[in-house]
């Protein structure tokens, strides 16, 4: 399997009041410190050929240009592959500049994630989001005059005070843009966010579980007419432009995550390191131990996870791959959620591949999980 590596920039300028990720409020020192800290961890690293490279956070340009693709080349170098490499960097709108992209293409860099959310400015305030309309705009132009390979967008729907026309014209806004990926994610309350407390108060602000669904539906429809590919249940891409990193995550596949709260999976154990900037920051550059949790995944929980994310796309569960890498015969050893989902109308067998039907995409996370938590058939 190939090796996919995460690096985890942890600042952003502001943050946002859903956003549960491992962040922090950008200050120059501890940004300057933190980067240190993820080198050393870098250096630690055993060398293997990486096949996907990916630069998420946090906001990653928060940091100027230079630095960060001072920082991709030195991974790519870490990582050095004789294949070509995908590598992504996700940035925010309103913090490009003039020459970013260049020296991003420069350093190696092939696939830009622009976190957008929305086009709806109303939307873009209520998420927290400060870029502009024309920011985006920008940004895909730059990214296009400097040549990058391919250009992603993330969009959010079920965002407060969001309807069915704002969410189309979101997407048909995405669409026209030209990018080549677009992500849709439903906004999750997360515990211990703004967004939670204020949903305590104010429940009516949110949106309830029918009307996601037919937010997520209307995504489905807009983007697929549009000829991009649902590849996996939130992503949608044309042709040539899958993000291959996410598809070996998808794949059960190896990764290796440098920074706080990142997390790897390499030799069947994952692990993950603390979230606490501190500790983090003093044990890389101790060129200590990461605090953080492993666990070894065998057996059923193995099994069962690689099932859940196999689920997640388009293709679904390959029955005769699966059987070959875990020696499971998946008719037979989830011959009892298959059964309840497919009479449900959530699954289908569609020549070799167990996958999700398009009204099972709505209940995704509950078909997924029920192969990890429900026992193997006898």
């Amino acid at each position: 399997m190939p090796l996919g590596v995460y690096v985890h920039l942890a600042f952003c300028p502001y943050l946002c009041p859903y956003c549960d990720f491992a962040k922090w409020p950008h200050r120059a020192s501890a940004a300057r410190r933190y980067l240190e800290a993820v080198e050393k961890e870098l250096a630690s690293v055993p060398e293997r050929p990486a096949a996907t490279i990916f630069v998420g956070g946090g906001t990653p340009n928060t940091y100027d240009a230079g630095t960060l693709a001072a920082l991709v080349s030195r991974v790519r170098a870490h990582f050095a592959s004789d294949a070509p490499q995908e590598v992504t960097v996700e940035v925010n709108p309103e913090l490009v500049r003039p020459g970013d992209f260049p020296a991003y293409r420069d350093a190696g860099v092939t696939r830009l994630s622009i976190g957008v959310q929305s086009f709806d400015a109303r939307e873009v305030r209520a998420l927290g989001r400060r870029h502009a309309l024309r920011d985006v705009d920008r940004a895909v132009t730059w990214a296009r005059d400097a040549h990058i390979s391919s250009v992603s967008v993330d969009l959010m729907f079920a965002v407060p005070g969001q309807t069915p026309t704002s969410w189309r014209a979101s997407l048909q806004r995405a669409v026209a843009l030209g990018v080549d990926h677009i992500s849709t994610y439903g906004l999750t309350i997360e515990e211990g966010t703004p967004y939670a407390r204020a949903r305590e108060r104010e429940p009516n602000r949110f949106v309830g579980d029918a009307a996601e669904a037919e937010l997520y539906e209307l995504a489905m429809e807009e983007l697929v007419a549009a000829g991009y590919e649902q590849y996996e249940i939130s992503n949608f891409a044309r042709p040539g432009h899958r993000c291959a990193h996410n598809e070996n995550y998808w794949a059960n596949g190896e990764y290796v995550g440098i920074g706080v709260g990142a997390a790897s999976y390499v030799g069947g154990v994952r692990s993950t390191h603390a979230r606490s900037l501190s500790a983090y920051v003093e044990a890389a550059l101790a060129q200590a131990p990461i605090p953080g949790e492993s666990e070894r995944l065998n057996g059923t929980r193995r099994a069962g996870e690689a099932v859940m994310l196999a689920l997640r796309t388009a293709q679904g569960v390959g029955l005769r791959a699966f059987k070959e890498r875990y020696d499971i015969d998946v008719l037979t050893w989830y011959r009892q959620p298959i059964r309840e989902y497919t009479s449900a109308g959530l699954l289908e067998r569609h020549d070799d591949f167990v996958r999700l039907t398009r009204r099972g995409r709505l209940f995704a996370n509950d078909v997924c999980a029920a192969f990890i938590e429900a026992p193997p058939s006898a």
